[in-house]
């Protein structure tokens, strides 16, 4: 189930809410303010992991840290 940031349009609260995939459409309301006035914002993602990097970028100098391989 994709999970997706919402902000409300009254209240100014963010928050994340899980949606499942349904043939009917749920009914979205901010969790501080029961508001159905909101948002869903665009979020960023990452594709891909350190391997293969070199290590110039690395915050690492050891090399020992879990994100290093």
């Amino acid at each position: 189930m994709p999970m997706y940031t919402y902000i409300c349009k009254d209240c100014g609260e963010k928050f994340d809410l899980l949606i499942g995939v349904t043939s009917e459409e749920p009914k979205l309301k901010c969790k501080k303010c029961n508001s159905e006035n909101i948002d869903r914002l665009l979020s960023g993602f990452s594709v891909g992991g350190s391997r293969g990097r070199s290590s110039s970028g690395s915050s690492c100098s050891t090399g020992t840290c879990p994100t290093c391989f």
